[in-house]
């Protein structure tokens, strides 16, 4: 949970409601595709994400924030606020278009 790219992944899934392996790949970090596909599976068996197929040939899947996810929402924002304070540098304003997520109804845990 603690490492940068786990947060940066819950971040594109929270705030910029990115659910494509492709999406996140795209995020201005240019995390690599191993890095991403490890994530992935780690915030899956921490049962923070779930995956979903959207295409059989080839197996395509798209990854969404379950309950236990998206109730991190707090936890990031406050870390946001640190950053605008603290840390030269930081993004002031979110990107225009920037929604967070709507929390799901129900956990597949």
């Amino acid at each position: 949970m603690g490492d940068a790219w786990t947060l940066l992944v819950l971040r594109d899934l929270l705030f910029y409601e990115k659910h494509r392996f492709a999406e996140f790949l795209e995020s201005p970090e240019k995390i690599s595709t191993n890095i991403l596909a490890e994530r992935l599976k780690r915030l899956e068996r921490y049962g923070l994400i779930e995956r979903r197929r959207y295409q059989q040939h080839p197996p395509r899947d798209e990854y969404y924030l379950t309950v236990r996810g998206h109730d991190l929402l707090p936890v990031l924002r406050e870390l946001v606020n640190w950053g605008k304070r603290h840390v030269r540098g930081a993004a002031q304003h979110p990107p225009a278009g920037v929604r967070i997520a709507p929390r799901p109804e129900s956990v597949h845990e």
